[in-house]
């Protein structure tokens, strides 16, 4: 049942796991807004991996997206919905992967290796002006600038643009919360996606004038051969940004507030850093960040026990499938060394996510070099979380910390 389920009351985002549990124990796959929630990972995993399960209405219902986009108050924003609401993540089927085939060899582990002594570089040099200040907050100090400056090195913009580009990234971002859909915020948004789109044209310009090995330079050879357009290439970079800062920094406030709440498993990861890789995958389990996605039915079909129609919508709960017991012995409790560790926090199917190797690496270097740089960290007040299902992590993460 989801009587009592309400993701948007204040106290959710700390402690969401009991109403999760029950979710997960009641029947079938239970209506809440319009959503069939499916809390379970059997359920998560069936529905995300199915390809029939679609994320926009397009393949299935042309005709009404527009209606859909007016009811939703979704439409006269013509850089969003040009750039944005029909990015590679809100479309399916052909036009989803050969988008996706386009980007891929950029996020490759391989190829995400060369970015290591950047990332390096760019955490130790904050550490050091962080660490002689003795506390700090973890997220608005360090955490909230470390993706958006990866990103723009990955894209290949100006290092001192990423400030602004992480700004343009929430207000574009926020729009998709439907509680948040004011006039101001759809004009923030919609601003957003102009300037981005501004800023991005100069690049592209850049580029084609001298090419660097960097995506923007990718992305024009991978237009240049037809393999996307270039409304195609502007969004694709900007979705880049918007799906891999925001959720990167709420993960490793997330990992970083589970280590402190269990200290013995901080001081086994100190003790054995080799143990990182896993320490951070436990990290994504454990405090997933972003905790909903949809699917509609793109056809009737039968699913998770049910038959369905076509357009039924599914709300798939990844935070809760992370933390089924069905899936993951003893799941309630944070282990840096879990094998194995199976998640769904990058989802599955064909959206799953194309920056996971990417928020790894970060995940990795990052706390690697805060903990070889400390003998202590504490927590010194309280964390607020976010609330509603757009998002899961800690709105800010005051700590102290003692040097060697």
């Amino acid at each position: 049942m989801t009587a009592g389920f309400d993701p948007a009351q204040p106290g959710f985002g700390a402690n969401p796991w009991p109403a999760y549990a029950r979710l997960r124990a009641a029947p079938g796959l239970p209506l809440w807004n319009g959503f069939r929630l499916a809390a379970r990972f059997a359920d998560v995993r069936a529905i995300a991996s199915d390809r029939r399960m679609v994320r926009g209405t397009a393949l299935f219902a042309p005709e009404i997206r527009r209606q859909m986009q007016a009811a939703e108050n979704f439409h006269d924003m013509p850089f969003h919905e040009r750039f944005v609401q029909t990015s590679m993540l809100e479309l399916d089927g052909p036009d989803h992967d050969r988008l996706r085939r386009a980007v891929f060899p950029f996020f490759t582990k391989t190829r995400l290796e060369s970015l290591r002594s950047f990332v390096t570089g760019w955490v130790d040099a904050a550490l050091d002006r962080l660490v002689a200040r003795g506390r700090f907050d973890f997220i608005a100090d360090l955490a909230a600038h470390l993706p958006g400056q990866v990103i723009g090195h990955l894209i290949g913009t100006d290092p001192a643009l990423a400030p602004q580009m992480t700004r343009w990234s929430e207000d574009t971002v926020s729009y998709f919360d439907v509680s948040r859909r004011t006039a101001e915020r759809k004009a923030q948004a919609e601003g957003a996606v102009r300037l981005f789109h501004d800023a991005l044209l100069d690049l592209h310009a850049a580029r084609q004038a001298q090419p660097r090995d960097d995506l923007m330079t990718a992305m024009i050879g991978a237009k240049n051969a037809g393999l996307l357009s270039h409304d195609e290439l502007i969004a694709t970079i900007m979705q880049i940004l918007h799906a891999g800062h925001g959720s990167t920094i709420d993960v490793m406030g997330g990992g970083l507030h589970a280590l402190l709440a269990h200290p013995d498993q901080m001081a086994r990861l100190r003790a054995d850093p080799g143990l990182m890789p896993t320490a951070v995958q436990e990290m994504f389990r454990f405090a997933p960040p972003l905790i909903f996605f949809h699917r509609y039915a793109g056809e009737d079909l039968s699913i998770c026990g049910q038959a369905w129609p076509k357009g039924a919508k599914f709300g798939l709960l990844y935070a809760s499938a992370n933390r089924d017991p069905e899936a993951f012995p003893d799941p309630d409790r944070f282990d840096v060394a879990r094998r194995p560790n199976l998640h769904l926090a990058f989802g599955a199917g064909p959206h799953v996510c194309l920056g996971n190797n990417l928020a790894r690496l970060n995940m990795e270097i990052l706390f690697a070099r805060l903990l070889a740089r400390t003998r202590a960290i504490e927590l010194a007040g309280p964390v607020p979380w976010k609330t509603g299902l757009q998002a899961h992590g800690p709105l800010s993460l005051p700590i102290t910390i003692a040097t060697h």
